[in-house]
């Protein structure tokens, strides 16, 4: 089973798309599928992540149009069928 990100902004262009299909299924969690994404899309891994390795704290990452960071699972939450995932560069406007 394959699970969609929806990129946005400058993601999509480090990535090359706005849709990215990734090998990550039900019962895996966000992070295997984040994972997964950085290994289709390389140039997007210095754009997410900071020197450690770690999601850069204004990364929003969503589940099914909820930020996954601020519940309780975190990148650890479970994947079910048919989630929508997206990755949204931090946004500012006024």
């Amino acid at each position: 089973m394959s699970t969609e990100w929806k990129l946005f902004a400058d993601l999509a262009e480090h990535a090359g798309d706005k849709h990215i299909t990734v090998d990550a299924a039900a019962g895996d969690t966000v992070d295997d599928a984040l994972e997964a994404l950085l290994a289709d899309a390389p140039a997007l891994e210095e754009r997410v992540l900071d020197d450690d390795g770690e999601l850069r704290s204004q990364i929003n990452v969503l589940r099914n149009g909820t930020n996954v960071l601020v519940e309780a699972e975190g990148l650890e939450t479970e994947l079910e069928g048919g989630d929508e995932l997206a990755l949204f560069p931090p946004v500012s406007g006024g």
